[in-house]
């Protein structure tokens, strides 16, 4: 028997292969969801953030075996926030994917990774440019990143302490901004009281 969802995600998808020939016509298929994150259908996600309509993003918290987290600068060529610093490496939850294997599939992509992510949390991001459910994962890596060029101009590893300063003063993205309260309040660290710091750490831009 299938669950009503399925079925409605099953509809979707042949209505868009009906109307475009394939989902890849389309563009990247994602599953709208209402405030309760419980699934409506299948939209093209750029109509979604057009329209401000609810879907799914996973993103991870990546760090190495000393604790270190990863902060990277997006490129200026890029559509949202070009040159802006984030420390969530993700992207959209694909039709049928969950939260945890889009988390993995989009380390993948982004840092040429193959590492299991642990799910934290999941929130409703109001976000600047549009609302979406974002899922927040952690994974330590203990091999070499090979970042995407097309995603990621830059990247540095920051303690704790260096990541807590830099959020808040440096060009980053307003989104990640309040995930990170939000990751502070989760793992029992302060929230909204940071060190300042008008930068990043001297010396931590490097060329990739």
């Amino acid at each position: 028997m299938i669950h009503p969802t399925e079925s409605a995600v099953e509809l979707s998808v042949s209505s868009a292969r009906r109307c475009c020939g394939s989902v890849s016509a389309v563009g990247e298929m994602v599953e709208r969801v209402d405030e309760q994150d419980q699934i409506l259908g299948v939209v093209d996600r750029g109509e979604a953030i057009r329209r401000r309509w609810l879907h799914r993003v996973a993103t991870t918290v990546c760090r190495d075996p000393d604790g270190r987290i990863l902060v990277y600068r997006r490129p200026d060529h890029v559509s949202r926030f070009p040159g802006q610093y984030d420390w969530l490496v993700g992207g959209a939850v694909g039709v049928g994917e969950t939260y945890p294997a889009a988390a993995s599939r989009e380390l993948a992509e982004e840092l040429g990774v193959d590492t299991p992510t642990r799910f934290l949390f999941k929130y409703l991001c109001r976000g600047v440019i549009s609302p979406y459910w974002m899922g927040v994962h952690e994974a330590v890596l203990n091999q070499p990143v090979v970042p995407d060029a097309s995603e990621i101009a830059w990247h540095a590893w920051l303690t704790p302490v260096e990541l807590r300063a830099a959020v808040h003063d440096t060009n980053f993205v307003p989104d990640a901004r309040d995930a990170f309260d939000r990751y502070q309040a989760e793992k029992g660290g302060p929230r909204g009281s940071l060190p300042r710091r008008s930068s990043l750490p001297p010396g931590s831009e490097r060329s990739l």
